[in-house]
């Protein structure tokens, strides 16, 4: 899962409210050319939408954000999800997904928080709240230090279409995480001709950097 998730440079982060939303959303981030899905655990409606998305789509890689306790880590496993991913590192939650074979990608904002992610073999961490924690500077700073030990980041949290390829031209990012791509109020407006426009656009804006 750790090598397909890193050929996919755009991960869309997604807050479902209706579970019935979730084909017909997949479906529109498909047609714009993305086959990866986070779908946040801030609903309690997460699991369904889960569910119904690996069950018409077996190909779609499907991740759970925002997991940040036991009940949540548990959820993701019944649903099968095939990666997790939260705001903070917990140990704790490392060692669940581990044991049970599953990718989990904890979120990091400091120096401190990196190298206890490294001791517990994560190797592709989040960096949250991008924006806020100082943007793309920042994480060129946080990040050099540790590149030599393969260590590749996910920034999430005020990165948009404008400014996605300066944290992509990172050698240490992976992919950027976006809320913009589908917005919760897109998806409850059920306007999956713009979500898909979007998508295509953000999938057009990283192509325009060198491999």
């Amino acid at each position: 899962m750790l090598n397909e998730l890193l050929k996919r440079r755009v991960i869309p982060v997604i807050v479902i409210q209706d579970a019935h939303d979730a084909e017909p959303l997949m479906e529109a981030l498909l047609k714009g050319g993305l086959d990866v899905i986070e779908v946040t655990c801030r609903t309690v409606v997460a699991q369904e939408a889960i569910t119904r998305i690996k069950k018409a789509f077996p190909e779609v890689l499907i991740g759970a954000g925002t997991v940040v306790t036991p009940e949540q880590a548990r959820m993701c496993m019944d649903a099968g999800v095939g990666f997790g991913l939260a705001p903070g590192l917990n140990p704790v939650t490392v060692e669940y997904f581990k044991q049970h074979n599953t990718l989990f990608i904890p979120g990091i904002a400091t120096p401190s928080e990196i190298e206890q992610g490294l001791s517990l073999g994560c190797k592709l961490l989040k960096f949250f709240p991008a924006g806020a924690l100082g943007g793309v500077d920042m994480l060129k700073n946080l990040s050099a230090p540790y590149a030599a030990l393969g260590v590749k980041f996910c920034p999430t949290g005020g990165v948009n279409l404008d400014n996605m390829n300066d944290y992509l031209s990172l050698p240490t990012v992976s992919a950027i995480g976006g809320s913009w791509v589908a917005t919760q109020k897109q998806i409850a407006d059920k306007d999956w001709d713009t979500i898909t426009r979007q998508v295509k656009e953000a999938l057009a804006k990283a192509a325009e950097l060198k491999p």
